[in-house]
């Protein structure tokens, strides 16, 4: 054995029980091996054995010693002979045999047959109720067991309470010295003792049987539940360590004694404290967590150490263990290596600032794609009307003009003999006339065309306009209209959805101003508009109809509608629609569902879709807080 751990007391050893071993010890060179190896009780039963074998060999060995002066010696001297004999052979099968019980039998039976010798030859009737015949039953029962000692013990009683008062009873025979009546009542009452004596130790017998039944199931339980749980505390990952209330270890699993080797170079040792080597600080830092758990307090900490070019963080958490009486009797640590989680947790911290970013961009590219088609399809509107007024201003009969003007000119002075009797001059005042009629039909035709152009000039501007004023920071909260904000969405799609010759109908309720994000609500209706616009064309249906509803919802809420009658949605489709990356579009890229989905849940709402299949068109519905009064400072 190593020494002992500081800090704990070995008590010493009294000499008394040391003698006492020692003497009890010395009795095992009786035994065979395999009764050396039985449970102590069994054990000590065994030893109980050879002492009563040789106590009756001693007390043989002295009777034939004074056999020469024994007046009985003819008596005497056989049976000390019988039972010195019987005895040997006794602890002769103690010796040899793996049982006991052939053993206990011939020291039992050698007692009895002693006993009732000893009695018969006699004179003295009160040698049946000695008291040294009522130790055979317990001997018998505790030896022999309480068949076999109930066996004993009866014929022992039949002896006692039958055969000997007869003895001195029967007339003629031996002439007691005491009335015969008496006699009967005193050898009746020793044989019920002995009946009564083997009753109560074989009930007492059956009773230690019966607990010791019991602990060995206890035992045997206790060992399955402390293996199970040495078993479990073994195979897990978590460092698990108890200390006692001195902070003491007194247990520590694998995984703990291989963190203590790898980081402080020494395993913890039962009874010794932890082997920390950490800095001043943190070691006192961690003892102070020690003491405020073994005073009742659970307590957490996270140890994070440098471990090369790796750094380890360990979760530690140090949990009280209470007694009986509900008082802290130690502490018990668990700690668990969470660096691979840290750091997946930094990944997914980055892959999300990363999808924000994404998301940004996305939708900035989605408004500015929407920005920018719908003021190409208005300049493609300008640079028609730019075209025809060009045609129309080179198409102005104005060199007609001109040669009419030289010829009143070169007339200047008979201008009237001129228009009277020139052919040319009498057909210039109808082509005047005419030309005057031409020109004032290419100038309305050119104020038309001026006015387009300047409604597609004024729709850009308006389109730039209305986004300077969208564009603002993101997650800013102010209250405004919803209808006029859907409105705003919609002149953005104007153009497109009058080309694809779609039908808007508006469904909206009376609702007041709400508090929300106008960029990121601009962005889902955006996207939503764009998809059904899409699936509208996609379905090469002539009453192309897209309706928006907006109603108000229960619990103050507010629902954002937008439906088509177009392609519509299958129904393994829908359960993925909001998935990053799923798209159904040859050119999609699968974000914009995605990133609307998002930004509804950021504005503490949400975003759901519902189709009856292919060709039966598809609703959208945003569900959004209807906060009506921004936050007080």
């Amino acid at each position: 054995m190593g020494q002992a751990a500081p800090g704990l007391i070995t008590p010493q050893e009294p000499s008394s029980r040391k003698t006492e071993g020692q003497f009890l010890s010395r009795l095992d060179v009786f035994l065979s091996e395999p009764l050396r190896r039985t449970p102590l009780e069994e054990h000590g039963r065994y030893r109980l054995l050879v002492c009563i074998a040789l106590g009756l060999m001693v007390v043989d060995v002295l009777a034939l010693l004074f056999l020469p002066f024994n007046p009985q010696a003819w008596n005497d001297g056989p049976v000390a002979f019988v039972s010195l004999l019987l005895n040997v052979l006794a602890l002769v099968f103690l010796r040899r045999r793996s049982s006991h019980e052939l053993s206990a039998l011939l020291v039992c039976w050698t007692i009895a047959g002693a006993f009732v010798v000893s009695s018969l030859t006699s004179s003295w009737p009160y040698t049946a109720s000695h008291a040294a015949g009522m130790l055979l039953p317990a001997l018998s029962v505790y030896l022999v067991g309480p068949r076999s000692g109930l066996v004993l013990t009866v014929l022992m009683s039949l002896y006692v309470g039958i055969l000997h008062p007869l003895r001195f009873t029967t007339p003629g025979v031996v002439s007691p010295p005491i009335p015969a009546g008496h006699l009967w009542m005193l050898d009746t009452f020793a044989a019920l003792c002995m009946l009564g004596i083997w009753a109560v130790s074989w009930l007492h017998t059956s009773a230690r049987e019966h607990a010791q039944a019991a602990r060995e199931q206890a035992l045997r339980t206790l060992r399955e539940s402390e293996r199970k749980l040495h078993s479990l505390i073994e195979n897990t990952d978590d460092q698990v360590c108890s200390l006692d209330i001195e902070g003491r270890v007194i247990i520590a699993n694998s995984a703990m004694r291989r963190a203590f080797r790898e980081r402080h170079g020494r395993e913890p040792v039962p009874g010794e404290p932890l082997p920390i080597h950490d800095p001043a600080g943190i070691q006192e830092k961690i003892r102070q967590r020690i003491r405020q758990a073994i005073t009742g307090q659970s307590v957490r900490i996270e140890d994070i150490h440098k471990q090369g070019e790796r750094v380890q963080v360990v979760d530690i958490s140090i949990k009280p263990v209470f007694g009986e009486d509900g008082q802290p009797q130690g502490v018990t640590l668990f700690g668990r290596d969470v660096t691979e989680r840290r750091e997946a947790e930094t990944k997914l911290g980055e892959m999300h600032r990363t999808l924000l970013d994404v998301s940004r961009q996305a939708g900035m590219a989605e408004m500015a794609t929407g920005l920018m088609h719908n003021v190409g399809n208005t300049l493609n509107s300008v640079n028609v009307s730019a075209s025809l007024i060009t045609d129309r201003l080179r198409g102005l009969r104005v060199g007609g003009l001109i040669r009419a003007a030289e010829l009143l000119r070169e007339h200047e002075g008979d201008l009237c003999t001129f228009l009277a009797t020139d052919p040319r001059g009498q057909q210039l005042p109808a082509y005047l006339i005419a030309l005057s009629g031409q020109l004032a039909e290419d100038q309305q035709a050119l104020l038309a065309e001026q006015q387009t152009l300047t409604d597609g000039l004024d729709h850009v501007k308006s389109i730039v306009t209305m986004q300077q004023g969208h564009a603002r920071v993101a997650g800013m909260m102010e209250l405004m209209s919803v209808t006029r904000l859907i409105d705003d969405a919609l002149r953005l799609h104007a153009v497109s959805f009058e080309r694809a010759k779609i039908d808007i109908h508006r469904e909206y309720a009376e609702v007041p101003p709400i508090l929300l994000d106008r960029h990121k609500l601009l962005q889902i209706l955006l996207n939503l508009l764009s998809n059904a616009r899409h699936a509208l064309i996609d379905s090469g249906r002539p009453d192309k109809r897209l309706t928006l509803r907006v109603q108000p919802a229960p619990e103050d809420r507010l629902h954002i509608q937008v439906s088509d009658n177009g392609k519509g949605i299958c129904a393994e489709h829908l359960a993925r629609l909001f998935t990053q990356g799923f798209t159904t579009k040859k050119d999609g890229h699968g974000f914009g569902l995605h990133i609307s989905a998002l930004a509804a849940i950021e504005m503490a709402g949400s975003l759901t879709c519902d189709s009856a299949g292919p060709g039966q068109g598809a609703t959208f519905t945003l569900e959004l807080p209807m906060q009506c009064e921004e936050p007080r400072s």
